[in-house]
């Protein structure tokens, strides 16, 4: 099956489902990128943009699309939707993931509003967090033990940002490493990514 995530900035997707979405490669699926802005406020445009893409080759994944918008400046409207709509109906995607709504970070926000409206078809939609989501409440857990290293790998593949945490002597690697164990424990395994569904639908 076709799996889209999409995320605001580069590495918004690996921080929040990397683990799962290697998982899905793994068993055979097809995972596209969907990135709405190059991080240009976060760093070096360019940079980013060659980090994401070479996550996208390191996972195996089909394709990285990209928005063209401005870091810190996605607009609540249509420009948005219309581009994740057309992102949608070229993949053709059976899973939708991406970021949460309730985020300080306002490009979050309008991610998550924007392919709320754009997924509205979609059987299978799930918000991923971030270290900037707030209230979080996952409802899924993906066990991600045995893929755990390689999601380091992907992040780690984002060399400009490992740092960029806003927090003292604490890089990325180690945030989603904690994440991944208080997603697990709450998910009664070792290490988890953990999801909040809009929308699932079983077929039985």
């Amino acid at each position: 099956m076709n799996i889209l995530a999409i995320g605001a900035h580069p590495d918004d997707i690996e921080f929040g489902c990397g683990g799962t979405l290697i998982k899905y490669v793994g068993k055979g699926h097809n995972v596209y990128f969907l990135v709405l802005t190059m991080g240009g406020i976060g760093g070096n445009p360019e940079v980013r943009k060659k980090e994401q893409e070479e996550v996208v080759k390191f996972m195996k994944a089909k394709q990285v699309f990209w928005g063209d918008f401005q870091d810190t400046e996605l607009p609540v409207n249509k420009a948005v939707i219309s581009v994740i709509e057309d992102i949608i109906n070229k993949t053709k995607p059976k899973i939708v993931f991406f970021n949460y709504f309730d985020d300080t970070h306002q490009d979050h926000r309008v991610v998550a509003q924007a392919a709320t409206s754009a997924a509205r078809y979609i059987k299978e939609v799930l918000y991923y967090e971030v270290p900037t989501s707030q209230n979080f409440q996952p409802d899924i857990f993906v066990d991600i033990a045995d893929v755990l290293d390689k999601k380091s790998e992907l992040l780690k593949l984002h060399a400009s940002q490992v740092d960029k945490t806003k927090v003292e002597d604490l890089t990325i690697l180690e945030s989603a490493r904690s994440c991944a164990i208080f997603r697990g424990y709450q998910g009664r395994v070792k290490y988890a990514e953990g999801f909040k569904a809009i929308r699932i639908m079983r077929e039985i």
